[in-house]
């Protein structure tokens, strides 16, 4: 019987109003939404639909990784996505030129269209703080910096930038932002998120998918992923892919409080968490979320009338019981749509096909992941709007105005800041030229930290940008401040730095603490070799989460935070170096905290009382009263934290 597309929606739109009778808890703690629907597009998505056989079918719900999949095997299998996961270019080379990301993207995409005509494929990539993964593009501070800006119309510009620099390499997808609402700093992703308010999540994760979804029909804008869904950021001692315990409405108030600011900004797909969550109040354990069909379907889906695509995360179906990295029904029963199973996807591809075809997943629940794998491509226009040029994913002064604003004056001596332009100064620290600690994980390859200034040619390092405003002659590099007099100097500017690091590798374990200068003795004694030698010591700290660093504090003049702030250093110097004449006025510090920075070497959770800051904290640079008191240092350098 044929139906018309009014009807078809009114069905659809029955079926998730009945479900909000669901007298499950945890469904019912969340807003009940109702669908919106496109008719035209539903009957394209269902005509669509008709014409794919079961295999094909299981194609678009396939994604391998760019380096296991060829566009031949794209046309044998009806693959409908591919990614590129970090540290995964074209031909494996990581200086491949847009022009050449885009060219292997037209060719999958050729052979995609040859498999099912009219049924494009969708290529997604991790650009979490711009267009990450390709040499050339300008990568902006990482989230935890965007959240101490507080500046949504930023923020949405950052996400126009980053969708102008993915479009013109030829992809359709970004898998950000990240929306988490992070509980302990311990977490190795803390950086990911703007900070541990759920509102300031809210707003600014909405600003960041309007930004990146902005012109999805007329090739600019690009499909952005609400990830991960959910409470990825409230795991216990912040353990990557660890275990949340809240009540449902904690699940709701702060860990979805993203979640509903992307839906409203009309956020197509959203990606499963690792993690795994228990409902605190009744004891009981849900177990992975890639198997949870209660929060991906009966609250994603229906409760709150998601229409888009569900994609799991790298291999992580195998991380539920019973299941392999490529075998697993439970997921695609829980609500997952579209499976990244980057390098045993033929596997999957045959395992699923055969599960179906014995009746261990339904037709039905295939049916509807495609529908909605369908319905996402036929919202965006396949071709870009975009050069396929390096100039395309540039913006540097978008990046620059972010550095400038985000960046937390902790401590200061009044009248130091900002420096004179006729200052002589001595610069220490190997991070003051180093790129790869300037921008942090996730930037050219997955950890980061295997690369060098020669990956970020559009990059400018501090040390560059302070010779840059002062001139070359004006400024000294000593990497370990050893064999400068700081006497001889107006001022020293000591850069201090984690190592570059991106999940699992950048969480802090139980066993270790906050303290910087316990991980990294070297930067502690780079200050001892220049405080207190007749300059007064600017120091700026490049890291993903506030840290403890009240020794490094105590022998500073001045302490910043200067989060991740990308390749554009450029806007470092705007702010610690005064304006020539002519140029605007100084900007002053305007960053904000958007977690509390800690006063003890164990002061992990954001619920910590007596923190250094608290939420919100920081200075202008412009107060007249002092602000160098000596902080308390424990006895013990590296104290036992309670568990």
């Amino acid at each position: 019987m044929t139906r018309s597309p009014l009807l078809l929606a009114a069905l659809l739109a029955g079926a998730v109003t009945a479900h909000a009778a669901d007298p499950d808890p945890v469904v019912q703690a969340w807003p009940a939404r109702q669908p919106v629907r496109d008719a035209v597009l539903e009957t394209r998505v269902e005509a669509a639909l008709k014409t794919l056989s079961l295999r094909q079918k299981i194609g678009q719900m396939t994604q391998p990784e760019i380096r296991a999949v060829t566009p031949a095997e794209v046309r044998e299998y009806a693959i409908g996505t591919v990614l590129n996961g970090g540290g995964g270019w074209p031909g494996q080379d990581r200086a491949a030129t847009p022009a050449q990301w885009r060219a292997l993207s037209e060719q999958f995409q050729a052979a995609a269209l040859q498999a099912t005509p009219g049924i494009p494929l969708i290529w997604g990539t991790d650009a979490v703080h711009g267009h990450n993964n390709v040499r050339g593009a300008t990568l902006f501070p990482h989230h935890i910096a965007l959240g101490a800006t507080g500046n949504a119309d930023l923020v949405r510009d950052i996400g126009r930038a980053t969708a102008r620099a993915v479009r013109a390499s030829g992809l359709h997808w970004a898998f950000a932002p990240t929306l988490a609402v992070v509980q302990d700093v311990r977490w190795g992703r803390t950086y990911e998120s703007y900070g541990a308010d759920p509102a300031l999540v809210r707003r600014l994760g909405q600003a960041e998918v309007e930004g990146m979804q902005e012109g999805l029909k007329d090739g600019r804008g690009v499909l952005a992923t609400a990830k991960h869904f959910i409470a990825d950021g409230g795991t216990r001692r912040g353990i990557d892919q660890g275990l949340a315990q809240s009540s449902p409405a904690d699940l709701v108030q702060v860990h979805g409080a993203g979640y509903l600011g992307a839906l409203d900004a009309g956020v197509l797909t959203v990606m499963a968490s690792f993690s795994s969550w228990t409902d605190s109040t009744r004891y009981v354990a849900h177990g992975k979320m890639h198997g949870n069909a209660a929060l991906l379907t009966g609250v994603l889906k229906q409760r709150l009338a998601f229409d888009g695509l569900i994609v799991s995360d790298w291999d992580g179906i195998g991380q539920i019981p019973g299941c392999r990295d490529d075998d697993c029904p439970a997921a695609i029963n829980a609500g997952i749509d579209v499976v990244m199973v980057p390098f045993k996807w033929k596997a999957f591809f045959e395992n699923t096909v055969r599960a179906v075809e014995q009746g261990r997943i339904p037709m039905a629940r295939i049916d509807d992941a495609v529908r909605r794998i369908l319905r996402v491509k036929f919202s965006i226009a396949m071709t870009p709007a975009v050069p396929a040029t390096v100039e395309a994913m540039q913006a540097p002064e978008v990046a620059r105005q972010a550095v400038r604003e985000s960046l937390v004056l902790l401590k200061h001596k009044p009248g130091l800041l900002p420096l004179k332009r006729t200052a002589r100064v001595l610069v220490v620290g190997p991070a003051a030229d180093s790129l790869a600690h300037q921008s942090g994980g996730w930037s050219v390859t997955w950890q980061g930290r295997d690369t060098s200034n020669v990956d970020y040619p559009q990059g400018t390092s501090l040390l560059a940008a302070l010779r840059q405003r002062l001139g070359s002659a004006q400024v000294t590099f000593d990497v370990d401040g050893s064999r400068s007099d700081p006497a001889r100097f107006d001022a020293v500017v000591a850069v201090l730095a984690e190592a570059p690091y991106a999940e699992g590798e950048g969480d802090i374990r139980i066993t270790e603490n906050l303290r910087h200068s316990r991980r990294y003795p070297a930067d502690l004694a780079v200050l001892q070799r220049v405080a207190g030698r007749g300059a007064p010591v600017v120091t700026l700290l490049y890291s993903g989460r506030p840290l403890y660093v009240n020794d490094l504090a105590n022998r500073s003049d001045a302490f910043i935070a200067a989060w991740l702030p990308g390749t554009e250093g450029t806007g470092l110097a705007d702010v610690l170096v005064a304006p020539a004449a002519g140029e605007p006025a100084w900007p002053g510090f305007k960053g904000r905290l958007s977690f509390p920075w800690p006063a003890s070497p164990c002061q992990f959770s954001i619920h910590e009382a007596h923190p250094w800051w608290p939420i919100g904290g920081g200075l202008s640079g412009r107060e007249a009263t002092a602000t160098t008191a000596r902080l308390p240092e424990p006895a013990d350098p590296q104290p036992i934290c309670p568990l």
